[in-house]
């Protein structure tokens, strides 16, 4: 992963870096850290257009745990470690 396309993240849905079903998975990631609530039957219906069944679960579980390591990291202040 280059400096270039972890810049483009940010702005992952207007950028021609990703392919669309980068951009689908990059959705449900953002979906799942900000509002996993409203994640509906549409989205799904988008997911497994692209992903099969097992491959939902994957990024999904993958999704998940990314999430919790990053709140794990946020409460025990790790985010940014002292530099010796």
């Amino acid at each position: 992963m280059t400096n270039e396309v972890v810049r483009a993240l940010a702005n992952f849905a207007d950028s021609p870096l990703f392919s669309s079903r980068e951009k689908l998975a990059l959705q449900f990631a953002e979906q799942m850290a900000l509002h996993h609530q409203g994640i509906d039957a549409a989205f799904f219906r988008a997911l497994r257009s692209e992903f099969s069944p097992a491959e939902i679960i994957e990024l999904g579980m993958m999704i998940g745990l990314f999430i919790g390591y990053g709140r794990l990291l946020a409460v025990l202040d790790l985010e940014t470690p002292e530099v010796l």
